[in-house]
């Protein structure tokens, strides 16, 4: 016995050696080169990609008469929160932010409970006819009927003109259902049966095991929901074309894009025919800049919270199908 460990300490000794030379090993010329052009690409990539956030922020802090020539470049000029405070003066815009935010809240927390209960169900095998359910979920996923089939049935629903349009059609997600039940189908089955032999059911058992463990693939998907809901514009712009009180902010920012000429006006509370006014007023360039800001401000700060579940279940949830 005592040798058997001498040898074991012997060979542990000698892949302590062997590591501890690996690690002190130089890169060569051709790995240095290899990382230097990966490192300043991606970091290019990284900062174009930040870059144009950046630039409309700084315009948005900025004066307006070093915005309308041109003067911002890299660094905010005449610092001022006046062009967000303007933002009061636009009624209708905190009306679409209630709005959006309300159709983000609700309805992706409705869709996360309904993915997770759905993702539960499909990893049962007592569920009747279970493959024949999971493949028509799948096949959603392909094929449609389109638009104006999906609009008719909408319309015969009474859905159109409606909140509730928002909410109700993406409360199922074929994809997030099968995000959710690969991940489950990971949880080890004893915890399960442990949870029966005490007499707990399905119910119990989803409320208090399935549910609490799944948090990393329920904090992806709550990003992908939350993240649609709020950049969602098509169907506000669809389906309630008629009801301008139920515009989203990403509907009603494309309005004012569109309309750019009274834009900046608007923001000021003045008449267009109002020059004296207009000649001290927002630009209609910086005002476009601040309602952009203040559209993708708050689900910017959605992510950081999220950031420690989501690569964990995005890569959990496709190991495998």
């Amino acid at each position: 016995m005592d040798n058997l460990d001498f040898g074991g300490q012997k060979q542990n000794g000698l892949t302590a050696r062997f590591v501890s030379r690996e690690s002190k090993k130089k890169f060569e010329p051709g790995d240095i080169i290899f990382n230097i052009l990966n490192y300043l690409f991606f970091g290019l990539f990284t900062l174009s990609c930040i870059f144009p956030f950046y630039y409309i922020f700084i315009n948005t802090i900025s004066a307006n008469e070093y915005v309308r020539t041109g003067a911002v470049t890299l660094l905010p000029k005449g610092i001022t929160l006046s062009n967000y405070i303007a933002m009061g003066n636009v009624g209708d815009l905190w009306n679409s932010f209630l709005i959006t935010l309300l159709r983000t809240v609700i309805g992706t927390a409705l869709s996360v409970f309904a993915s997770a209960l759905a993702g539960y169900l499909m990893t049962k095998d007592q569920l009747w006819q279970k493959k024949i359910w999971y493949r028509a979920i799948v096949i959603t996923m392909y094929f449609n009927a389109g638009l104006i089939p999906l609009y008719l049935n909408l319309s015969m629903l009474g859905l159109t003109d409606s909140f509730w349009v928002y909410i109700i059609p993406c409360i199922v997600s074929p994809y997030n259902i099968i995000l959710v039940k690969t991940y489950i189908e990971s949880i080890p089955h004893e915890i399960e049966e442990s949870a029966f032999i005490d007499g707990a059911g399905y119910w119990t058992i989803f409320r208090r095991i399935i549910f609490p463990l799944s948090k990393p693939i329920l904090a992806t998907i709550t990003i992908f929901g939350a993240v649609g809901h709020w950049n969602s514009f098509q169907d506000s712009l669809i389906y309630n074309a008629n009801s301008p009180e139920l515009y989203t902010m990403q509907h009603r920012l494309y309005v004012y894009l569109n309309s750019s000429s009274n834009l900046a006006a608007l923001v000021n509370g003045a008449s267009s025919s109002d020059t004296t006014a207009l000649a001290n007023a927002a630009s209609t360039k910086t005002s476009q800049y601040t309602i952009s800001m203040v559209t993708i401000i708050p689900i910017l700060l959605v992510y950081p919270f999220m950031q420690k579940y989501f690569e964990k279940g995005i890569m959990l949830g496709a190991v495998k199908g």
